[in-house]
């Protein structure tokens, strides 16, 4: 399979070549921390290649000080962009970026010991397809 991707400000842009073992929605207070929200969703590869189509603007990597969570991120933008863990042998990619249809569910929420408050029952809110008037 072949996954194309992007940050917001269209700066940089990936491809991802190969096939995701794992999706996971993690509740970690680092990934609550990075992306705002509730959780990150986040797939996992052991075996597929992470090419680099364009890159106008710089991409940082941040990682907490004695902590295994790791950030990459678009300098302009700050959209969440795919990195390298575990010395280059699995590749993490932020779900949200990729800009290729994709099939694959998550297979589990982690870390839900860390589950944020008002992270209950959110399929009973009010649901709404543009932002509410």
């Amino acid at each position: 399979m072949e996954y194309l991707g992007s940050c917001l400000c269209k700066g940089i842009k990936f491809k991802v070549i190969g096939d995701f073992e794992s999706f996971y929605l993690c509740h970690c207070r680092y990934c609550r921390k990075d992306t705002g929200s509730a959780h990150a969703a986040n797939l996992f590869s052991t075996a597929a290649k992470l090419e680099w189509i364009k890159t106008e603007t710089e991409i940082k990597i941040f990682q907490p000080h004695k902590s295994n969570h790791v950030k990459a991120f678009c300098t302009n933008c700050g959209s969440a962009l795919p990195n390298l863990q575990m010395d280059g042998k699995l590749l993490v990619v932020p779900a949200g970026c990729l800009d290729t249809k994709l099939e694959k569910r998550p297979c589990a929420h982690i870390f839900i010991s860390n589950k944020a408050s008002w992270d209950d029952s959110l399929e009973e809110i009010k649901k709404f397809k543009r932002f509410p008037e």
